[in-house]
């Protein structure tokens, strides 16, 4: 489990095929002197298992279902936002984030405003009933506050159901790999837990009720 809080960025420097799945070297900023084998580190949203370390960087391995639902950071030189899991008595700074993408996401905008970035983002259809005005979003592995939505109960009559705009302060831009995102940049989208568990129980509770109104 993750909060979306970025610890630093790091950068891949190698990237081997074998067979089908990926095999990614990851060079942090500070490599973590007690990162084991086996834990799980978020990489720009995406749950990895660590699977070798040599002090300097470390290795994951990506099947071709990650590759393929995943935004196109998989190669020598992207910049990707680390995280490692959360511990039991660390501070809980973002929201509750699985690291299990959803789908992907463009950036349609970018505009600079006083003392922040605007970003306007198309999500996949089938997440726009996660997003919801000033609800949380998990983008690229950071964990963002929603402005605004379009469609039905959203904020923003010129935006489509599938569209929502973010509010980016500098630092964020300084200390995630978000500085570097324009149109057309492809990222990684995790709706907020909370909304599909609910999403699901009502569901079940729909379909438990229609079985008793046919008796």
């Amino acid at each position: 489990m993750f909060t979306g809080i970025v610890e630093q960025v790091g950068r891949v420097t190698r990237v081997t095929e074998q067979g089908g799945p990926l095999t990614l070297t990851i060079q942090p900023a500070r490599m973590w002197p007690d990162l084991a084998l086996g834990e799980s580190v978020a990489c720009s949203g995406t749950c990895l298992t660590v699977t070798g370390q040599d002090g300097a960087g470390f290795t994951v391995d990506l099947s071709r279902e990650t590759v393929a639902k995943t935004a196109p950071h998989w190669h020598a030189g992207a910049r990707l936002n680390l995280e490692r899991a959360m511990t039991a008595g660390g501070r809980f700074g973002g929201h509750v984030v699985s690291g299990h993408v959803d789908g992907t996401g463009e950036i349609l905008d970018r505009c600079e405003e006083p003392g922040a970035y605007t970003l306007t983002v198309r999500a996949a259809p089938q997440l726009a009933r996660y997003l919801v005005p000033k609800g949380s979003v998990t983008v690229d592995g950071v964990s963002l506050t929603v402005v605004d939505t379009g469609g039905p109960g959203g904020s923003r009559t010129d935006l489509k159901p599938d569209e929502f705009t973010l509010w980016l302060v500098p630092h964020t831009l300084e200390v995630t790999t978000l500085g570097g995102w324009r149109p057309g940049t492809r990222v990684n989208l995790e709706a907020d837990q909370m909304a599909k568990y609910v999403e699901r129980l009502l569901l079940l509770r729909e379909a438990a009720s229609g079985r008793e109104v046919a008796r």
